[in-house]
């Protein structure tokens, strides 16, 4: 497989959706509810501080007995981040996210965030891959291609 990330993000478009820190858990959860997204990332001043995903409202807030719309999403985040660049090839993000257990990459290029990549978009991925491989092998075998 030869996917890069960068032509992963092309396929499915770039918008990432991020808070502030400051932003309250309940707006953050309402943003993801909104667009249907399990993660986003936190940034300020174009910096990126950290990521918050559904995985950390359960755990931080619900098992806690918190708040959310009493807590800030900067101090529930992830910031254990791993980022990749556009050029990164999909196998190893693909090893990155079992090895870490991680469900969301950032994408990064020259220390701009210029995406995210989540385990969905990987699997998406190789399925489109490994269709046309199969496509390509039936038309093949049915004699509709030259060698």
């Amino acid at each position: 497989m030869t996917i890069s990330v960068n032509q992963v993000l092309a396929r499915k478009g770039g918008k990432t959706f991020s808070v502030t820190p400051d932003t309250s858990v309940y707006d953050t959860l309402a943003l993801m509810a909104e667009h249907n997204i399990g993660a986003v990332l936190v940034s300020e001043n174009d910096q990126l501080k950290g990521i918050f995903t559904e995985r950390d409202y359960a755990r931080k807030i619900v098992l806690k007995g918190l708040k959310s719309r009493d807590a800030k999403v900067g101090e529930m985040m992830s910031t254990n981040l791993h980022t990749v660049p556009p050029s990164e090839q999909l196998t190893t993000v693909m090893t990155v996210m079992t090895q870490r257990r991680f469900r969301h990459v950032p994408v990064v290029d020259n220390g701009k965030l210029i995406g995210l990549i989540s385990i969905g978009d990987v699997v998406k991925a190789i399925m489109d891959e490994q269709e046309a491989t199969i496509k390509h092998l039936a038309n093949y075998i049915a004699g509709d291609i030259a060698t």
